[in-house]
């Protein structure tokens, strides 16, 4: 059977619950991927989840999902956290059974996201921790490259995210 067309879009106010649970399962397959924990996270009320919902609402932050049939796959988040650094690629998660290239989900969010770093900015950022393998492959081979730059991962086991960066224009 095949599978439903994949829609890409921005979340909205109202997209709350699905956020919600796309966001504990990203949390509970990959704990170090999204500096936050899933016991946390759990807790928060429906105005927490409406807030972040609405965040694919807004002019200087985007959320983008991936949608097959009435199934949340995917998602990707940018924002710009300053000027000078530009916009910082965030939150990037692909359900496990759409992961690797066949799918298209990566390739199709990020596509996404690019288009609208490019509104805002000539590069586009991101910090992946550098016991995620899976991650750094991908971004390397759609074309970010290793700036030199790290920091501590705030939560424990530690380590160090890596930055970064791809050229969009």
């Amino acid at each position: 059977m095949a599978r439903p067309a994949l829609v890409i879009r921005t979340t909205r106010e109202d997209d709350w619950r699905e956020v919600r649970d796309l966001r504990l399962e990203m949390l509970r397959d990959t704990p170090i991927a999204f500096g936050d924990r899933f016991e946390r996270a759990v807790e928060f009320d429906e105005a927490e989840w409406r807030t972040r919902a609405k965040r694919g609402e807004s002019a200087t932050q985007t959320v983008i999902v991936a949608i097959e049939g009435d199934r949340w796959v995917g998602t990707m988040g940018c924002y710009v956290p300053d000027a000078a650094t530009g916009p910082l690629l965030v939150g990037v998660y692909v359900t496990p059974d759409r992961r690797g290239g066949a799918s298209g989900v990566a390739d199709a969010l990020l596509d996404e996201i690019e288009r609208w770093a490019a509104g805002r900015a000539d590069t586009l950022r991101l910090e992946v921790h550098e016991d995620n393998p899976r991650a750094r492959r991908y971004y390397e081979r759609r074309g970010f490259a290793y700036t030199g730059h790290r920091r501590e991962y705030e939560l424990e086991p530690g380590g160090l995210e890596l930055e970064m960066v791809k050229r969009l224009r």
